[in-house]
């Protein structure tokens, strides 16, 4: 079952309103074998944790009481110990989500099931950000993609390829502003998202990595 707009208010200043307790209670009952069965993911019955690749980066999450830890990587950054929305999102994940490959065919957000809906919020929150924050600098958005071992894409001016979970891709396309046109961009998901996601944790995902690949650079840079 995908998240619900109930489940995660996408209004930025609804932390206090996440409702992460109840998650964690969902969590703490859940079967772990039926879940690493399920999403096809690695679990240590004796250690108690999952092995679970976000971004990139390959997090062990302990059972039942959900505690992030990284396998550190030359990154030097893994916002899944640090983001509220990246953990909410990935203890909806364990919960609810599948193992899925997409057949290679990417979609915009407008062309996911009720992405209409939610389509203002995602291009204000997201799309819009991703141009604003990088169309200007589209070599400091190399660096951190780069940075993040994202494949590169020829689409737009610059675009890459990354993966937020395992099977679940991700496009990020900028075409960079001039004296006439201010900069544009384009966020891309794999065919399979609907499977796990619905259009507003879409919305949510694009905002957590867009948060995100301000702590890489800044993490590149140092």
């Amino acid at each position: 079952m995908p998240f619900t707009i109930d489940d995660l208010n996408y209004d930025k200043d609804s932390k206090e309103r996440m409702p992460w307790e109840h998650y964690l209670e969902l969590y703490a009952k859940a079967d772990p074998k039926e879940i690493t069965s399920r999403l096809s993911i690695p679990y240590d019955e004796e250690a108690k944790e999952f092995t679970l690749t976000f971004l990139g980066s390959e997090y062990r999450i302990t059972y039942p009481d959900f505690q992030v830890k990284h396998v550190a990587d030359e990154k030097k950054c893994y916002p899944l110990e640090d983001m509220i929305y990246a953990k909410i999102l990935t203890i909806r994940f364990l919960l609810n989500g599948s193992a899925s490959v997409g057949t290679g065919r990417f979609k915009t957000y407008r062309e996911m099931p009720w992405g209409e809906v939610y389509l203002r919020q995602f291009d204000g929150r997201c799309i819009k950000r991703l141009a604003f924050t990088y169309g200007n600098r589209l070599d400091d958005f190399r660096l951190v993609m780069d940075h993040m071992k994202c494949s590169p894409v020829k689409f737009g001016d610059v675009g890459y390829e990354l993966s937020i979970y395992p099977g679940y891709q991700i496009q990020m396309l900028l075409w960079e502003g001039d004296d006439e046109f201010p900069p544009s961009s384009q966020i891309l998901f794999s065919d399979n998202f609907p499977v796990s996601f619905a259009a507003e944790d879409m919305a949510v995902m694009g905002d957590v990595i867009i948060g995100s690949l301000k702590a890489f650079l800044k993490a590149v840079k140092e």
